[in-house]
């Protein structure tokens, strides 16, 4: 049990650094050395069980969650819509200061062998949840009996939370990527958003190199501190970095090979930035206007909003692929709302989360109030098919982007997940920045590969 909360809680530290991308918050910095017996004291009281925060009341359930200006919204949303069917229901929300938080909550109720110190739900990482039901089963309750409709969601959407063929989560907000252009950047170089739609990445290069040369801004960029474009680009593809859980696959892997030969060919020609930090890839890239072009997670199309001189000016689309001819469809980052093996109202909560964010009949008012009041965007098919959802966006030249959005998220393909996710992604981030700067590819692969089963197996003796 040690060596499970040890190893849950450095992947939760290793976490931190992309929680900001997914409306979470930087982990603390660690405290210093020098401080003797009040660290010592800190950390007596950090694992200490936290006061029994579940609910009381009948009509009453409390959650975990992070981040009031984007899943805030869409729980207090979900409380509303469902008053519709219990006038007097309360929904107690907790806010934490990231899903670091929630995750050390489960590890040290779970260290305990006492869950009482548990909310009834809790909003947790897509990447993280499979790993904390293995290591702790009994720490949840399932969904099967929760009347939802699964074929209503989306199949990559859900497959994070299907755990030994029984569902666990209830799926709050869309992760599906997005490539989003400057049209009138295209414009000025004769291409429109067609041009980038379902071509290669060598194409898009060509087109990329262009547009550099004639107007001086780069066609995509990355935090090279986080690096999520491999991920992406191989999933587009309908692939993984993963065999199972715990096997890579990224010796003798042509199309990961192919991917990294494009990043490092576009940083170095100047047509793709590796920022230094999440701050200067938002800040800098792109609301400094270096870009135009933005590939991520639909969440980042709040930052692209940002600059009010570019209203008008762009429009999404897919991603492009390795030999083109077909459209490219991903997804990056993403939770979803987990009943506690605390929560004693367990059919109140399998009814609240399948009348909202399960696609029940709460699903559209939920997700109409929480796009406009924190830019969630439905997993949910039919709630995609909202009024709200058809109307187009004025930022977007009139396109009806978050309906584009849940339908691509309807197509992203089911790739193999691994609890190790954030420890191969740092170790592409270095493959990359030695094969740019010169070194073998070959021999960087076979390097990350070797430390990647290290690291796995020393997690897991």
């Amino acid at each position: 049990m040690k060596r499970k909360i040890l190893s849950i809680l450095l992947a939760g530290a290793m976490a931190a650094t992309m929680l900001t991308a997914c409306g979470g918050a930087p982990a603390a910095p660690a405290a210093d050395a020098g401080a003797g017996e009040e660290a010592a004291a800190a950390e007596e009281e950090a694992a200490a069980p936290a006061a029994d925060v579940a609910s009381e009341g009948e009509h009453e359930l409390s959650v975990y969650a992070w981040d009031a200006n984007f899943n805030i919204p869409a729980l207090q949303a979900a409380e509303a819509a469902y008053k519709a069917v219990d006038p007097d229901f309360t929904l107690n929300i907790i806010t934490q200061s990231g899903s670091q938080d929630v995750e050390q909550a489960v590890t040290l109720a779970a260290s305990a062998g006492d869950y009482s110190s548990l909310p009834d739900i809790v909003l947790f990482q897509d990447h993280y949840i499979q790993r904390f039901v293995a290591d702790y089963p009994d720490a949840w309750q399932d969904l099967e009996d929760a009347g939802i409709d699964w074929t209503n969601l989306g199949a990559e959407k859900i497959s994070y939370s299907t755990i030994n063929g029984k569902h666990y989560g209830a799926p709050v907000d869309n992760g599906t990527a997005v490539f989003a252009y400057r049209t009138d950047v295209l414009e000025e170089c004769g291409y429109t958003i067609d041009d980038v739609t379902s071509i290669s990445w060598e194409k898009w290069l060509e087109i990329a190199r262009e547009v550099k040369e004639k107007t001086g801004y780069a066609m995509l960029s990355m935090d090279h501190s986080g690096d999520d474009l491999p991920y992406m680009m191989l999933q587009a593809e309908g692939l993984s970095q993963w065999k199972d859980n715990t096997t890579p696959v990224l010796v003798g892997n042509d199309a990961f090979k192919s991917i990294i030969e494009v990043i490092v060919e576009g940083a170095n020609d100047g047509t793709i930035i590796l920022a230094n930090s999440w701050g200067d890839y938002t800040d800098q890239t792109i609301i400094g206007n270096q870009v135009a072009g933005v590939m991520n997670g639909n969440w980042i199309i709040p930052t692209i909003e940002q600059v009010d001189e570019n209203s008008g000016k762009w429009a999404i689309t897919t991603l492009p692929t390795l030999e083109g001819g077909k459209e490219g469809y991903a997804s990056n980052g993403g939770s979803s709302l987990y009943i506690t093996a605390n929560c004693s109202k367990p059919e109140l909560a399998r009814d609240f989360l399948a009348y909202t964010f399960g696609g029940g009949d709460g699903a559209i008012e939920t997700y109409d109030a929480a796009l406009k009041n924190g830019g969630v965007i439905t997993c949910c098919i039919s709630a995609g098919k909202s009024d709200v959802y058809q109307e187009g966006v004025e930022y977007f030249n009139g396109q009806a982007i978050y309906a584009d959005i849940v339908e691509m998220g309807s197509h992203v393909p089911v790739i193999q997940q691994s609890d190790f996710h954030y420890n191969l992604r740092t170790l592409i981030n270095t493959l990359i920045t030695n094969v740019q700067n010169g070194a073998d590819i070959d021999s960087e692969i076979q390097s990350a590969q070797d430390q990647i089963e290290f690291e796995i197996a020393g997690s897991t003796n």
